[in-house]
């Protein structure tokens, strides 16, 4: 890189960065789209590397670019709208109307489609907004079909295990229309090229920066020979070249836009000659965020007020289509301008709610919140009660009930019937999901007598009736859960209240499903569309759990499976991310019971993972992670299973405790410790059987009678009842029309003879259960039997060192140096599973180092181009 005053430093060690983007862009412009992730540290070169690559692209294709601001609380749908005041038209009237992420994706996919190739880049994504994220999944999702490049940068620095992105990138990256492509540092020579010819001392900058590209523009800009300590020193040590006057322009084009700005012309000019400036297109710009950030953070608190105030002056005095209340919102918090920022705060969060954007509208709620001197009670509950449901959209459900507590308190004592009730009643609701029943139970009667002394009644009591109907039916109360239900709709029909209706009638669906009653799937199908066409959307989502979630007692995959994708889809595409985490958790459980492990690992792993901390999935997925563990025979298994029990156990839920304690009741078998969870499991056991749920019952007693424990409960459903009456060939059969291949081959390693032993040997092997395929073995080498493998078979593998394919990946990224922290963040998965492949492979290849094993995957053909380069980089 070279230094000049209004050009960037000349791009260095890209090529290889700049020949994939060309690649990609050559297969969007064939009509199979691409996205790729651009990630890179702060400063690392990802936007000089964007720019570079669109300056050739507009002669193969239309450039549209979007970019993420780095506010506390970013505005919704940001990088979107700079969009669409390029693209115009279809995205730019969506926009204006507040439209949902979904219909923003669908919008811009229509219009990628439908004309010439585009590349489109979204910078600094790590900034973007919860609506922003849903519409990067969207896109990712449908991208292949358009003639479309998505270039979607981000700091990897920046993104921590539960960071939303993470997310969204760990959901995509399987996809073969998704790749990825890393901005590296700077090496010592590319440095030496820069430094040798102002007299640095190349080895010292590179040490001391890093190969920041950024860092060493800066330093070498600075026009000293000192090497400052950050990227904000080299900023600064820059900037204090300046006239006063030029410095004082720079300071306030920190905070103020441009555009509020008259700057004198040789003052601007001197800052556009410094670099620090550039001039792009029709207002000067700061090169880089962090050295705006820099010279932001070097003001006295009292200029910094005092330019935040003209900033919020100017951009308020703007026309009222143009005016973005988020941003004002920011500015009028940073000035200290209460009036301002209650007035602009709950429009910016009611309209970043309406987009899907629910973590900024906590933001500007909260933002709100902290100016609540100047509020009255009415106005400070109503804002309370909004930050609550927000943070129960976001999965926050502790900061949900802290809010809603004081909005309860403050409603009370303004003593409004109705809104007391009501808020009474979103109390109750919150604490259900947080699985403590009894006390929304007693809050959700006392809703319910509050607004039953309401003389005309309306939606808040039919409501408050859902709502007990929804904790019976949590209970697995189906007597009581019914009466609450038909009360509620009762009321909703002489009050004409859809909403309260379609709930209640889909508590009595949700009961009627659990009980296989005759035509019950039929009338959720029907609820759905009725939901739908309402536009109730979270009950038109709720109807896709309705059909998959029980699908594991009894193993009725053939019904539920039907819904589980397009259940998928319709809740990723309009954010209702509550439900599409419980998808995603019976889908876990759903890969499990087909003995599909590594792939159920994974997806419960991307629930777990999850940022939002809503319990029931979560439970399910930590009983499924931790159940595949076990049955592996890995070390790990019980921190998961310990974690889900934790969350389960204080409830009196059985759809909670029932995963964690079945889960757990297997693993201690196979550890031979089932004496430990005795205890736990009885109370579970009582618990299903005074539910009437006999497939729980069945399980757990199955697991106690492999544990040896006398007394297994007898009136058990098949096929539990055929194991533990020694009819072990039924069992299997019913267990292989019941595609549970597990269970199967444990029913016929039960068996008598030595055809049923290594058939049960051989199906565990090819699985990957080492307890109970040693268990067999032994079994097998106890009757004499002959030629019992002792481990994983090579002949069951496609891999010729007995890999999986994910351990084929990882073992790539070892073979390239990489750490297990590092493969984590690459493969987006958990350190502890990294650990884990990395123990299996060493094992797998008999090599006692990483070397070694790298080593000896290359003898055995077992490492190909392919995997080693995981993702598409």
């Amino acid at each position: 890189m070279t230094a000049g005053a209004d050009e960037p430093l000349e791009l260095l060690e890209r090529d290889e960065a700049l020949a994939q983007l060309q690649r990609e862009l050559a297969h969007a412009r064939s009509g199979s789209g691409r996205l790729v992730f651009v990630e890179g540290e702060a400063g690392g070169g990802k936007t000089a590397l964007l720019k570079r690559f669109s300056v050739d692209a507009p002669r193969r294709a239309r450039v549209w670019w979007g970019v993420c601001d780095p506010l506390i609380t970013p505005r919704p749908l940001g990088p979107f709208t700079d969009i669409a005041a390029t693209a115009g038209g279809e995205l730019e009237s969506a926009l204006a109307r507040d439209a949902k992420p979904y219909e923003v994706a669908v919008t811009l996919l229509h219009l990628l489609a439908s004309s010439e190739p585009t590349v489109l880049v979204l910078e600094d994504m790590h900034w973007a907004d919860e609506a922003s994220l849903d519409v990067l999944q969207i896109l990712g999702r449908r991208v292949e079909p358009v003639p479309a490049l998505v270039l979607v940068s981000y700091r990897s620095d920046q993104l921590d295990r539960a960071h939303p992105l993470r997310i969204v990138i760990g959901d995509l990256v399987s996809s073969r229309a998704v790749s990825r492509c890393r901005v590296e540092p700077l090496s010592p020579l590319a440095v030496a090229t820069l430094a040798a010819p102002l007299g640095f001392d190349a080895d010292a900058l590179h040490h001391k920066t890093g190969g920041n590209a950024l860092f060493v523009t800066e330093v070498l800009a600075a026009g000293g020979t000192d090497i400052p300590e950050t990227v904000r020193d080299a900023v600064l040590a820059r900037a204090a070249r300046l006239s006063s006057d030029a410095r004082a322009l720079l300071e306030t084009l920190s905070v103020v836009p441009f555009e509020a700005v008259e700057p004198r012309e040789e003052c601007l000019e001197e800052c556009l000659r410094s670099g620090l400036l550039h001039w792009a297109g029709t207002s000067a710009e700061f090169r880089h965020e962090l050295t705006r950030q820099a010279i932001e953070d070097s003001l006295p608190p009292a200029r910094r007020a005092a330019l935040h105030s003209q900033a919020l002056t100017a951009l308020s005095e703007q026309p009222p289509g143009e005016r973005d209340p988020a941003r004002l919102a920011a500015h009028a918090e940073a000035a200290n301008a209460t009036a301002a920022v209650l007035e602009l705060a709950p429009t910016a969060a009611r309209r970043a709610s309406e987009r899907g954007a629910h973590r900024e509208a906590v933001g500007q709620y909260e933002r709100a919140l902290r100016f609540h001197e100047g509020l009255d009670r009415t106005t400070q509950a109503g804002l309370l009660e909004r930050l609550s449901f927000e943070c129960y959209l976001t999965g926050e459900l502790d900061r949900a009930l802290d809010a809603q507590q004081k909005a309860v308190e403050l409603r009370r004592a303004l003593g409004d019937t109705v809104t007391e009730g009501d808020s009474l009643r979103q109390l109750s609701r919150l604490l259900r999901y947080v699985g403590r029943t009894d006390e929304a139970l007693a809050v959700g009667n006392r809703a319910v007598l509050q607004l039953e002394r309401v003389p005309s009644p309306g939606h808040e009591l039919a409501m408050a009736y859902c709502n007990v109907s929804h904790l019976y039916m949590s209970v697995e109360d189906a007597e009581a859960a019914i009466v609450w239900a038909e009360r509620a709709r009762e009321l909703a029909r002489r009050i004409g209240d859809e909403e309260a209706l379609v709930y209640a009638s889909a508590n009595i669906a949700h009961l009627d499903l659990l009980s296989r009653a005759p035509g019950a799937a039929a009338r959720v199908d029907e609820l759905f569309e009725q939901a739908h066409n309402a536009g109730l959307d979270e009950h038109a989502g709720r109807t896709f759990v309705i059909h998959v979630w029980w699908a594991p007692r009894g193993r009725s995959y053939a019904l539920a499976d039907r819904y589980l994708e397009p259940g998928l889809e319709y809740c990723s595409l309009r954010g209702l991310d509550l439900w599409r985490l419980y998808l995603r958790a019976y889908q876990a459980r759903s890969l499990l019971d087909r003995g599909r492990w590594a792939e159920a690992a994974e997806v419960a792993e991307l629930v777990i993972n999850d940022h939002r901390g809503w319990p029931v999935p979560r439970i399910v997925a930590l009983s499924v992670l931790g159940l595949v563990r076990a049955r592996r025979g890995d070390p790990d298994a019980w921190p998961a299973l310990d974690e889900a029990w934790r969350l389960a156990a204080p409830t009196d839920e059985l759809q909670r405790i029932e995963p964690a304690a079945v889960a757990r009741a297997e693993a201690a078998v196979l550890a031979g410790t089932f004496d430990e969870v005795a205890g736990e499991i009885g109370s579970t056991l009582r618990l299903a059987a005074a539910r009437g749920q006999r497939w729980v019952v069945g399980e757990l007693a199955y697991w106690k009678w492999r544990a040896g424990v006398p007394g297994a409960a007898s009136d058990v459903p098949e096929p539990f009842s055929l194991h533990l009456a020694g009819r072990w060939e039924q069992a299997a059969a019913l267990w292989d029309r019941l595609d549970s291949p597990y269970e199967a081959a444990l029913a016929r390693a039960d068996g008598d003879s030595e055809d049923a032993l290594r058939a049960a040997h051989a199906e565990l092997e090819r699985l990957g259960a080492k307890p109970m395929a040693a268990v067999v073995a032994r079994r097998l080498r106890d009757r004499g039997a002959r030629g019992v493998a002792r481990g994983p078979r090579r002949s069951t593998r496609a891999n010729p060192a007995g890999l999986t394919t994910r351990e084929a990946e990882v073992l790539a990224l070892v073979a390239r140096g990489l750490r297990n922290a590092e493969i984590a963040d690459a493969l987006f998965l958990s350190k502890r599973t990294v650990d884990h492949h990395v123990s299996a492979i060493l094992r797998k290849l008999g090599a006692h180092t990483r070397g070694e094993a790298a080593a000896a995957a290359a003898r055995l053909g077992a490492l190909d181009d392919g995997e080693a380069a995981p993702g598409g980089t």
